[in-house]
């Protein structure tokens, strides 16, 4: 896959680098993830998981409530730094100037890409990746061998060029990897100062990058960026799925444990067990805190990272500036979860995929000043006192309803759902018509008194607010949930179908498969009496020998015809699950072919028998003729002589 084939390029890269290369970048704080040891790509889990990110939320919506990735995440699972200076500055509409002065490399006008091949090979990556056969120690050597040619192997400007083109790909091509073949360069004005580029919380960065990219379309199947990152996410906070093996137990960051495990189903199959699987994950095997046990021994970065863990803030990647809402998950702090207000983007503007700015000349830190300076504050602390989560429970079950649910098998039953909403509906409206007594009558009083209403408005317009709220939810999970169904039964029908057409092409392979082994029955029947024949035969029996070897040789040819179609219809079905075209086709040219050969086999003992009389009647040969093997005919199989 590219993600994989782009994080080998980026490794070796990094490989080829001097060691005192290799130090600085250990000093900028992107060590600890090149010690990571190359995984295996999971697209069926990254997809299930993506398929449940509420967008305005920034979070996953499950069965069992929200879960989010967190800094503490991030800084634990790829060692990338949290802290420090929020990455924003500006954002250029073309980096042509910039990329010549600091890079030396071409970027085309009105862009922010480098071509990744000029890229490579000015790092004297020409043949990246090991050779068939050849060793570690052997790799490593190559690659310093061909490297010495191209890279400074001093301190000096040209060092510092090299550096940067090696950041510019390890930042565009792994950490905020974006699709395509080129590379981006829109961090490039972070990298003028080398000594300051260790200052940034490109970890926090990251965080906000993933995030984005899992609010893209569900029908991608990776995620932008480090992809290990959410699936060890995944593997901690939900392990009874099974989608990674513990290998290196003990070693930090903790990406470097998992191994990704290996499943040879179809991705499709895959994604529909994944997705039941979580539609039914038992809620106490829910991870919330899988960090409880883990101390900082190797990992002297989290000392300086601890203070900004367990707390809601707004995250920075230049011009993309997303919430950290860790008030949605307070279960992963150890708390209970209170009922919050649940973000929508009516009232929770965030500056992001629509304010790009990639137009225009923007500073970023100017532009969200508000969000750098809660930034700069660490966020606000998370608390909650609540002893019980059946608020929030409720509240969550009122806006997801059967939306957390994506297997076909657990669909929420939309009559139920319809009726369940209806309620809630009906008591909102009694309730908005209980106030609104109670505001007739107690305004009175309060104007008899000189007092003042503002009391009961208050609460008459919250039950205004509640009831258009429960309104226009049920309208549209009404809307939703016969949308769903209809979808579920057509998928259902043409599931059925499809089962049906597969079983009805096994069996014909089936029949198929008996018909072969019977007709390569008759061959070997027929060539040992061939074989006594050609021992035993009078001198006049040529003819009987040469229609016998003709037609062992036409039943080898239906033998060898029968095996090819059941071939053919096993590789036809590991390329398409429906099978549909397959057996038709199959089945016709089966018939077609047995029908021909039940005519010419016919054929040919009609002219036999004719010969066989005009031979008995003349004599010639004087030998008695064998009698004829017992035939079957016109139902495509031939028994043996005997």
């Amino acid at each position: 896959m590219r993600a994989r084939v782009s994080w080998t390029l980026v490794l070796d890269a990094f490989l080829a680098f001097p060691p005192f290369q290799r130090e600085r970048v250990e000093e900028m704080g992107f060590g600890e993830i090149f010690r990571i040891e190359r995984m295996r790509v999971d697209p069926a889990l990254t997809q299930a998981l993506r398929s449940r990110w509420d967008a305005e939320a920034s979070a996953f919506a499950f069965p069992w409530g929200h879960m989010i990735p967190s800094l503490e995440d991030v800084s634990r699972i790829t060692g990338v730094r949290v802290y420090g200076r929020a990455v924003s500055g500006y954002t250029y509409p073309c980096y042509h100037d910039l990329a010549e002065r600091l890079l030396d490399l071409p970027v085309e006008r009105r862009s922010s890409l480098v071509p990744r091949v000029a890229l490579q090979e000015s790092l004297g990556l020409y043949e990246a990746g090991k050779n068939a056969g050849e060793s570690e120690d052997e790799y490593l050597a190559r690659l310093a061998r061909v490297s010495r040619r191209e890279l400074a192997s001093e301190p000096g400007p040209q060092a510092d060029l090299d550096l940067r083109r090696f950041l510019v790909l390890f930042l565009g091509r792994l950490l905020f990897a974006t699709r395509g073949d080129a590379v981006h360069c829109r961090f490039l004005p972070l990298l003028e100062d080398l000594g300051e580029v260790g200052g940034y919380a490109w970890g926090a960065a990251f965080l906000a990058h993933q995030f984005d990219g899992l609010s893209a379309s569900e029908r991608q199947t990776s995620t932008s960026g480090f992809y290990p990152f959410l699936q060890v996410w995944a593997y901690l906070h939900l392990p009874a799925l099974g989608r990674g093996d513990l290998t290196r137990p003990g070693l930090a960051p903790i990406a470097r444990r998992w191994d990704s495990r290996r499943d040879t189903r179809h991705l499709v199959d895959q994604l529909e067990r994944l997705q039941e699987a979580i539609d039914c994950y038992p809620y106490l095997d829910v991870v919330w805190q899988p960090y409880l046990g883990e101390g900082d021994e190797g990992q002297p970065w989290l000392a300086q990272a601890r203070p900004y863990f367990g707390r809601s803030v707004w995250l920075h990647a230049l011009n993309l500036v997303l919430p950290l809402n860790l008030f949605l998950t307070q279960h992963s702090l150890g708390l209970r979860q209170s009922v919050v207000e649940f973000p929508i983007w009516d009232r929770f503007r965030r500056p992001g995929r629509s304010f790009r700015g990639l137009h225009d000349t923007t500073g970023w830190r100017e532009r969200v000043r508000e969000q750098i300076e809660n930034w700069e504050r660490k966020g606000k602390a998370v608390r909650s006192d609540v002893t019980t989560d059946d608020a929030y429970l409720q509240a969550y079950a009122l806006k997801y309803g059967g939306k957390v649910y994506k297997s076909a098998r657990h669909q929420m039953d939309v009559t139920g759902e319809i009726a369940s909403l209806r309620a809630l509906l009906q008591s909102a409206q009694s309730e908005l018509e209980r106030v609104r007594g109670t505001g007739v009558g107690g305004a009175s009083s309060s104007r008899s008194a000189g007092g003042s209403p503002s009391l009961l408005e208050a609460r008459l317009a919250g039950a205004v607010l509640r009831a258009e709220e429960a309104q226009r939810h049920l309208e549209e999970r009404e809307r939703d949930l016969e949308l769903t169904h209809e979808h579920a039964m057509e998928l259902q029908s043409e599931r059925d179908r499809f089962r049906g057409e597969a079983q009805t092409t096994l069996s014909e392979r089936d029949q198929l498969r008996i018909r072969a082994e019977a007709a390569e029955a008759q061959v070997a029947e027929m060539a040992r009496e061939l074989a006594t024949l050609r021992v035993q035969r009078p001198p006049g029996d040529q003819e009987e020998v040469t229609r016998l070897r003709a037609e062992l040789l036409a039943q080898q040819m239906l033998a060898w015809s029968l095996q090819q179609i059941v071939t053919d219809i096993g590789r036809s079905r590991s390329r398409s699950r429906s099978g549909v075209s397959v057996s038709r086709a199959t089945g016709a040219s089966v018939g077609q072919y047995l029908a021909g050969s039940s005519s010419r086999r016919r054929n040919e003992e009609e002219e036999r028998r004719r010969q066989g009389e005009g031979s008995a009647q003349d004599g010639r040969g004087g030998g008695e003729m064998l009698p004829p093997p017992d035939r079957h005919e016109g139902s495509g199989e031939s028994g043996g002589g005997q």
